[in-house]
C-alpha cells in the first residue's frame, strides 16, 4: 500500500491528494480535491472519546 494512506490531515490543512477521506475518530467520510482545503474544525463534532478530527485518505484515483 502507498504511504499516502498512512498520512493524517487536520481540519483546515491543504488536501495533499484527491480522493475519499475518512475521519479517524468517527468514520465520517468526505471527498476532497488536491490543493483545496480540508473542512474546518466545526464541520462536524466529536465527543472527547473520539479525539481530534483527523482525516485519512482511503480511496485515491491514482
Amino acid at each position: 500500500m502507498h504511504p499516502r494512506f498512512d498520512e493524517l490531515t487536520s481540519p483546515g490543512e491543504a488536501v495533499p491528494y484527491s480522493g475519499i477521506y475518512r475521519c479517524d475518530g468517527c468514520a465520517h467520510e468526505i471527498v476532497s480535491t488536491e490543493g483545496h482545503v480540508m473542512p474546518p474544525q466545526n464541520h462536524h463534532q466529536h465527543s472527547s472519546e473520539q479525539g481530534a478530527i483527523r482525516w485519512r485518505l482511503i480511496v485515491s484515483p491514482r
